[in-house]
């Protein structure tokens, strides 16, 4: 993609050299994160396998039951010559919904973050077993600026390389990066509703990806429906909430604070 206001292969090599830097801020010296068989998480394992090379890059493939796009993500691993961890995760979530189950009836949300969170768990369990490794958050902002991400799921991790680039962005930098089309050009999904994300947010990642950089939209329902979803996630993003009985504030002050927040 030549249409990006900056030079691809600079902006690669500059995240190339941010991953290092990052991982070795953090004490870390092999990096662990969720291989999806999906365009983010590609890109990411093709960063790091360049920053500190595929020998110290572990790719967890961690299927709920039938992944149908798993034989994209054994290519990935292939192609960088990265570890393979393959952990399914169905047991586990059938143990916690069977538990769950017990006490109250599932929700649809928690039937559709329960997931990733428990692939986090995953993820930091084998990196807290390996020496010196940290878990590398594979997200993007166009999915963070509607809230489409799970809190303490697919959000953690050490740093995020992809945190502050859209879509088309990352689609870009893959394509820098030598990924074989079929990842880099791959459209975004789940992998748990069945939906692609523009079908699930009812709205295009490039009509997103253009609000988010120049301010622009044709759609004032969309509009509306962005700021909205942008709006009501922002808790997801802030440090928690601590109340100091230093500084302690009114209900007025309170009232004021969420004033527009739904």
């Amino acid at each position: 993609m030549n249409d990006l206001p900056y030079d691809v292969n600079q902006l690669k090599d500059d995240l190339v050299q941010y991953c290092r830097a990052q991982l070795a801020f953090s004490g870390g010296e092999r990096a662990v994160l969720g291989i999806s068989g999906g365009k983010d998480s590609s890109v990411v394992a093709a960063l790091l396998a360049e920053a500190v090379g595929p020998e110290n890059v572990h790719g967890v493939l961690m299927p709920d039951g039938q992944q149908l796009d798993i034989d994209d993500a054994h290519a990935l691993v292939a192609h960088l010559g990265i570890h393979e961890h393959l952990l399914p995760i169905g047991d586990i979530t059938k143990t916690f919904y069977e538990s769950l189950e017990k006490e109250v009836k599932l929700s649809q949300q928690t039937v559709l973050n329960l997931p990733p969170r428990v692939r986090m768990t995953v993820l930091f369990g084998l990196a807290q077993s390996l020496e010196n490794a940290r878990v590398i958050n594979t997200g993007n902002i166009s999915e963070d600026w509607v809230g489409y991400a799970t809190l303490y799921g697919d959000m953690a991790g050490a740093f995020a390389p992809l945190g502050m680039l859209t879509t088309d962005e990352v689609v870009a930098v893959g394509k820098a990066l030598g990924l074989p089309a079929f990842l880099a050009d791959k459209v975004p999904a789940d992998g748990l509703t069945g939906k692609t994300d523009e079908d699930v947010l009812g709205f295009s990642y490039a009509v997103l990806n253009r609000y988010i950089r120049t301010g622009e939209i044709d759609n004032p329902e969309t509009k509306e429906k962005i700021d909205r979803l942008h709006r009501i996630s922002r808790f997801k993003f802030s440090p928690m909430p601590m109340f100091n009985p230093h500084f302690p504030i009114g209900a007025d002050d309170i009232a004021s604070i969420y004033k527009g927040v739904e």
